[in-house]
């Protein structure tokens, strides 16, 4: 039977391609995009204080583009290529078509499709490794530490639980999506910068977090929501039902931690909070990231039950018990919602993961290597059990020590060429000094009117009274306020 013309393999379609996988590939991809690019740029830029809204978007805009460059420059074959030592591949460039074209290292979709999946997913990392460093970061310092930090921190993580090649991987560390290569290397990395660069003023500080635009916060924090469908979705790198699976724990999880979360700010507190919610549903989302497609549904409850507990505890108790969280500055919770919920979730895996789940993700038969404590126990395999959750740690360990070693080593580097600070005038002022640019542009009543009475002169409109803000009459009760006493609704 012969197929149809559409489906027979040509140049453009090599017969190894799978059109299907390769359309849910690049979809996932965008997804995971638009989480950076508008959806944290939004949320940061939204979350901070007014004077700060321009530099926070714009560290996030800046860490996309310069990553991409990068990636392709180097860091793809770095963290995916031809082994040089066992946590490295050789840095090489991803631009030349033969390379591009050919047939993905995993995967039936073109190696094009992997390069932008996976830099998409290094972009983000950086994305959050700035959510620390709101607010008093020198922009000049930023410039450098984004290129430095993928180069040497993102790429050896990647390769050594991602590559086939690496030596975590081999090992059989399960990470399925990016809990400990993106989430807790961002915390742990954002968390050590953040150290190194100091706080911010003690104003920006006060009464933090107070959002300029909860509504534009809450619009960022829906895209990253419904952008972690490819964050997780893309990762079996095929259209597959072990997609399906890890799409639906993702959400289901991410739920459940935004409701237990809103739970205990309202017991504890008396009042929920939209701020509380969105850390909760961040929460849930990073713990379920290295779980997503191999554990049940029930388990991503309890994973859900958990992120939306444990890191509310360390951010709402703890951080003002322990000396080193009230010391360093950390105004997006990186440390809390990233570190903890990724170890949390890194964990937890090695307890809940199914054999027959990680089977399908990693088509392998090797049941051994993967397996989850609680079915180690029930399977009466349970020193394989035990030997996943001790990977697990081991992994986590791996993660924190070399961002932290990294990360400090890139901060005083950096010192040594640019302030790693912004002056003193530039943290008072905030992004009209840094940028000559404000994020919210008030009008100046007198001016408006004169330019008003322009308009009106040129329409034939002489003897026209209008309210420079609004089109009432001057008698009536608003055109006697300022512009600034008048609440846009």
């Amino acid at each position: 039977m012969e197929l149809p013309t559409n489906l027979n393999p040509d140049e453009a379609s090599p017969a190894w391609m799978n059109k299907a996988d390769n359309t849910w590939q690049l979809t996932a991809a965008t997804l995971v995009g638009l989480q950076s690019i508008p959806g944290l740029v939004i949320l940061y830029g939204s979350m901070v204080k007014k004077k700060w809204a321009v530099n926070s978007a714009f560290m996030a805009f800046y860490a996309f583009a310069a990553v991409l460059v990068c990636w392709v420059g180097w860091g793809f074959r770095m963290s995916f290529g031809e082994k040089l030592v066992v946590f490295l591949g050789k840095p090489a460039v991803a631009l030349d078509e033969k390379f591009l074209l050919g047939q993905a290292f995993l995967g039936l979709f073109p190696t094009a499709t992997m390069v932008f999946f996976q830099g998409v997913f290094a972009g983000i990392t950086l994305i959050l490794v700035a959510g620390a460093l709101l607010g008093r970061m020198n922009f000049r310092a930023w410039i450098l530490f984004v290129p430095l930090w993928l180069t040497f921190s993102y790429t050896v993580v990647a390769y050594s639980i991602w590559c086939p090649d690496g030596w975590l991987a081999k090992l059989g560390v399960i990470d399925y999506s990016g809990g400990f290569v993106v989430h807790l290397s961002a915390g742990v990395a954002g968390f050590t910068a953040a150290f190194w660069v100091g706080p911010r003023t003690e104003k920006d500080r006060e009464r933090f977090p107070q959002p300029n635009n909860i509504i534009l916060m809450l619009a960022g924090a829906g895209l990253l929501w419904m952008g972690w469908t490819g964050f997780n979705g893309g990762d079996p790198f095929v259209a597959s039902t072990d997609a399906s699976l890890a799409v639906l724990n993702t959400h289901v999880c991410a739920a459940t931690s935004l409701l237990t979360w809103l739970a205990l700010d309202t017991f504890f507190f008396g009042k929920p909070s939209v701020v509380g919610a969105v850390q909760g549903m961040i929460t849930g989302l990073v713990c379920i990231t290295p779980a997503a497609g191999v554990v049940q549904g029930w388990a991503a409850i309890i994973m859900g039950i958990v992120s939306g507990s444990v890191p509310w505890y360390t951010m709402m108790v703890l951080h003002d018990k322990v000396k080193i969280l009230r010391h360093v500055d950390d105004p997006m919770a990186v440390f809390h919602t990233h570190a903890v919920a990724g170890t949390l979730g890194g964990i937890l895996t090695g307890l809940f993961a199914v054999p027959k789940l990680c089977r399908i993700f990693y088509m392998v038969l090797d049941w051994e290597k993967y397996i989850g404590l609680l079915y180690g126990l029930q399977s009466g395999r349970t020193l394989a059990g035990f030997r996943q959750i001790g990977l697990q740690l081991g992994g986590v360990l791996f993660v924190i020590g070399w961002n932290v070693v990294v990360t400090s080593s890139i901060c005083l580097l950096i010192r040594l060429i640019v302030p790693l600070r912004l002056d003193h005038d530039e943290l008072q002022i905030g992004d009209g000094a840094v940028h000559g640019e404000e994020a919210f542009a008030f009008i100046d009543k007198e001016r408006a009117g004169l330019e008003n009475a322009e308009m009106n002169r040129a329409y034939g409109f002489e003897n026209s009274k209008m309210n420079v803000a609004f089109d009432v009459e001057e008698n009536s009760s608003m055109a006697s306020r300022s512009i600034s006493e008048v609440q846009l609704v």
